[in-house]
């Protein structure tokens, strides 16, 4: 992403465009242990259980299962995989520097039909030897994912891909929702909605239910494909996460559509016009 050759722009100027630190793109990652990356696992199957564990909770039940951890490991592993407790906390999921943040457009908003609302997140995914990160893109109304990029790295550009091939296969919604990492409120992010004419929404400090719909889809993603696989590697995941991405999509039917699949529900959406459509759905609604 950062090319050191680029004829106009120095290295410091597309550090900040690209909203990443020099000594980020300087740095040489070491890895982590097999000892961390077990951890890792641990902490990332426990909190889709318990949201709610900041790292002195967490410390505690890994502990309580037999693992002699410091909280200073565990805040630092949380942070790595970019887990933040659904409770307010200062300092937790921090803005870009400099970089504006917006308030939650959806609060009692009714959904009621593809396009209209879009969201995003980031979620860890643990592999054999390492990790990556998977960035999703998902309808509201249909819960159909509209596009997807792993990386082994949290900078932005890899949302900017999926953000991109989001909008020419379907064109740019109402509003897009997200939350307040550092990814979603850069410039190159907001400044590419904002271009495209979309209205951006965040979610409310502390709000897990503000994206309730992409945080569902992740612990269906880590229970019927990821911990049942345990990828060795980035192609392999690469691979498995678009075979099951195909399933949830085309195949998988969703109770809260009843019973229909959210390719199904989005395409026949998107046909229908005048009476008869299906009734709005509130943001918080649940999802199977």
């Amino acid at each position: 992403m950062i090319r050191p050759d680029h004829p106009t722009l120095s290295i410091v100027r597309q550090c900040r465009l690209a909203s990443i630190s020099r000594s980020t793109f300087y740095h040489m990652p070491r890895g982590e242990s097999a000892r961390n990356l077990a951890l890792m696992g641990m902490i990332d199957r426990q909190f889709l259980e318990t949201p709610f564990y900041g790292a002195q909770q967490m410390t505690w039940h890994l502990r309580a299962e037999g693992h002699p951890v410091n909280i200073k490991r565990v805040r630092r592993l949380m942070r790595l995989m970019g887990l933040m407790p659904i409770y307010r906390q200062p300092r937790t999921s921090l803005p870009a520097r400099g970089h504006k943040t917006y308030p939650y457009l959806l609060r009692g908003m009714s959904i009621g039909r593809p396009n209209q609302a879009w969201c995003a997140d980031i979620t860890y995914i643990p592999l054999a030897k390492g990790f990556l990160y998977l960035v999703a893109i998902m309808d509201w109304w249909s819960r159909k994912v509209l596009a997807w990029r792993l990386s082994n790295t949290m900078d932005v550009q890899f949302c900017i891909d999926a953000l991109d091939d989001a909008l020419s296969r379907y064109g740019p919604p109402e509003i897009f929702n997200t939350d307040h990492g550092s990814q979603f409120t850069s410039l190159a992010w907001t400044q590419r909605l904002k271009e495209a004419g979309v209205r951006i929404s965040m979610d409310g400090r502390g709000r897990f239910l503000d994206n309730i719909f992409i945080e569902r889809l992740w612990r269906s993603l880590k229970y019927e494909c990821i911990y049942l696989h345990a990828f060795s590697g980035g192609r392999e995941a690469r691979q498995g996460i678009g075979d099951w991405v195909s399933f949830y999509n085309h195949r998988r039917p969703h109770a809260a559509h009843g019973g229909e699949t959210p390719v199904k529900v989005y395409r026949e959406r998107l046909s229908v016009s005048g009476p008869g459509l299906r009734p709005a759905l509130h943001p918080t609604a649940l999802v199977a």
